[in-house]
């Protein structure tokens, strides 16, 4: 009987990041949630040189 090797694609569990499941912790690790069209404001532009 021979042995099957199971391959796949996906990194294993431990080298993917996990999200976070609480909101919360996502708000105080990341800040609140910016919409992608928002204009940067004037330290952004001034530090990144975005127009």
């Amino acid at each position: 009987m021979s042995s099957s090797v199971f391959r796949s694609s996906r990194p294993h569990d431990w080298i993917m990041p996990r999200p976070h499941t609480d909101a919360h912790q996502r708000l105080i690790t990341y800040g609140p949630i910016q919409p992608m069209d928002a204009q940067p404001g004037w330290l952004e532009r001034l530090l990144f040189g975005r127009a």
